[in-house]
């Protein structure tokens, strides 16, 4: 489960250090060695700014992991970071908002991670769904099994339904097109059900099928829907 929304309401703004300055706030007092050093120590404080945001978001990815979303506090995150959770709070301003950066984080990953989208071929769209699911999967379906307990992951995983909907339209479209009305509207649910990341899990994990078998069987459940005609 992915979300095409790349901005969710409420993510904080995630400004870069380095943006913050502007050459023409930074007139040297003298001439000679303080010109060559200022600009100098503010790339390697803007550098050292950006270390330790990305450490803190890679610290959140292992911790919700491991973790409930409300077991997660600033201070655990701080303390596996190394840093103060005023640390935290100065880059993130928030639980919420340090969750929510890192979900970005993840989604730019699960999104280069798809590639280009195989339309029309059921073999490659189920070859890569797999694999995508392979390495995401189990990630996808712990916050999925969270998210009546927290409104920001219900929020996450809602969008992530939108943008999985999206994805069959356009994967399946060749069989989609001519279809109209209610038979389009049952034809897009069973290619939505049919690749649903928790037929994955009943495969893979459930039932212990092999990923080439669980590959077969979801290619199975598609292919009589891409030939049916109404």
């Amino acid at each position: 489960m992915e979300t095409l929304d790349r901005c969710p309401l409420g993510v904080p703004a995630g400004v870069r250090l380095s943006d913050c300055y502007s050459y023409g706030y930074l007139v040297a007092m003298s001439g000679g060695a303080p010109r060559a050093k200022r600009p100098y120590r503010m790339k390697a404080r803007a550098k050292a700014a950006e270390a330790t945001r990305k450490k803190i978001l890679d610290v959140v990815e292992v911790a919700f992991e491991e973790l409930f979303f409300d077991e997660i506090t600033l201070a655990e995150i701080a303390r596996r970071a190394g840093v103060s959770v005023q640390t935290v709070i100065r880059h993130f301003e928030s639980k919420e908002g340090l969750f929510l950066t890192s979900y970005l984080q993840t989604a730019e990953k699960m999104g280069a991670d798809r590639g280009p989208l195989p339309v029309g071929d059921p073999e490659k769209i189920i070859d890569d769904l797999v694999d995508h699911y392979e390495r995401f999967g189990d990630r996808i379906l712990w916050l999925l099994a969270q998210e009546e307990r927290e409104p920001i992951l219900k929020h996450l995983a809602d969008g992530g339904r939108i943008y999985h909907l999206q994805w069959c339209r356009q994967a399946f479209n060749p069989a989609l097109e001519g279809l109209r009305g209610k038979v389009y509207e049952r034809r897009l649910a069973q290619f939505v059900a049919a690749t649903d990341i928790y037929v994955w899990k009943l495969l893979r994990r459930d039932r212990d099928l092999s990923r080439p078998q669980t590959k077969l069987a979801m290619r199975e459940l598609i292919e009589p829907l891409m030939r049916a005609t109404s």
